[in-house]
């Protein structure tokens, strides 16, 4: 995606003061939140199904009214309500809402046409949005003509032609296949970046969060679960359900003597050890395989090749075999007795 004209000197800022929600039958989908956005940081909502994050992005939209006592605030100014037509924010749908009888121009322009855009201009800007994604052969082509990654280009086009204070994207690429959704973040983050525009993106895909995010937004049950950047999510999560949702996170439970960490499947060095931790995480990326008789021995239970490395799952004697990933180089089988050392730098003590 080429850069656009549309970067603003001053992109807007948005806070949300006690934002809570509770829906008319009692249910209660979020609990207040606190935040405030930064002008043109791209904020990621990071979580499973049913945890908030499309509900705070709905309360920032104006497509829901947050509880009693909570406000929404750009650039200071309380909006809470306000409807969103008058927000004057883009939004991009997990279904991209595009109108199938319209073909892709026509969706792109709508917006602008109900703006009361002239003719003139509303062409010149459908032009410039169509070169920003690539996607001018498609002009005159049926919505369902397009496959899906080219509609959502074209909703993002159509979330940008009005020149929106902010964007505001709920799961745009689920429903595409692995591989083009790996292109289309890529894309997205230099898009993103070129506009200077504020944006709130809502993801389960935990790649996306990492990938696309200033700051992720780690929604749990309603709650905010953790705040920071993505190296902090995940190199210091706040709690157990953070450190297991972000990432892969091996977990062993034993008992701290003299700055070693013991458990069934050995000794490990834990200098920094707080007293009376019962159980010790980390990453697949901070264990090796030992030459000899490593911190932890066990045995492979299976093995996974994955072209460029293989995972293996090691059991070391805890109710979860340790998994690790090696280099697709090293000959190993099911059944291998291995060694294996862990970076104590890398241990996270979460008993929550």
């Amino acid at each position: 995606m080429s850069q656009t004209s549309d970067a603003r000197e001053k992109p807007l800022s948005i806070v949300l003061e006690k934002c809570a929600k509770t829906f008319a039958d009692g249910t209660r989908a979020l609990e207040p939140v606190d935040l405030a956005i930064n002008g043109g940081e791209t904020i990621v909502f990071l979580g499973p199904s049913g945890c908030g994050k499309t509900t705070t992005l709905r309360i920032i939209a104006g497509l829901e009214q947050p509880d009693a006592g909570g406000r929404v605030l750009f650039d200071g100014e309380d909006v809470t309500n306000l409807a969103i037509e008058k927000r004057n924010v883009g939004m991009v749908f997990q279904s991209y809402a595009l109108f199938p009888n319209m073909t892709v121009a026509g969706n792109i322009g709508y917006g602008l046409r109900i703006k009361g855009w002239s003719k003139a201009d509303l062409a010149k800007r459908v032009t410039e949005m169509l070169a920003l994604m690539r996607i001018e052969r498609l002009a005159d082509r049926a919505i369902d003509q397009l496959s899906g990654g080219q509609r959502q280009r074209v909703a993002l086009a159509r979330a940008l032609a009005v020149r929106p204070r902010a964007l505001l994207l709920d799961e745009p690429l689920t429903a595409l296949d692995a591989r083009l959704r790996e292109d289309l973040r890529v894309e997205i983050d230099d898009l993103l970046r070129s506009l200077n525009i504020t944006t709130i993106y809502v993801t389960h895909d935990q790649a996306e969060a990492m990938a696309l995010g200033d700051r992720i937004v780690v929604m749990q049950q309603g709650r905010v679960a953790q705040i920071g950047t993505p190296r902090d999510i995940y190199q210091q999560p706040a709690n157990a359900f953070v450190a297991e949702f972000v990432g892969t996170m091996n977990k062993l439970s034993g008992r701290v003597e003299g700055g070693i960490f013991v458990t069934a499947g050995g000794r490990m060095p834990w200098p920094e050890a707080p007293a009376g931790a019962t159980r010790v995480m980390f990453r697949p990326e901070d264990v090796s395989i030992a030459v000899s008789d490593g911190h932890l021995n066990g045995t492979i239970a299976s093995l996974f090749f994955l072209g460029d490395r293989v995972r293996l799952f090691v059991d070391v004697g805890d109710a979860q075999p340790i998994v690790i990933e090696a280099s697709n180089r090293r000959k190993l089988s099911r059944g291998d007795r291995i060694g294996l050392s862990v970076d104590p730098r890398s241990f996270v003590a979460i008993d929550h």
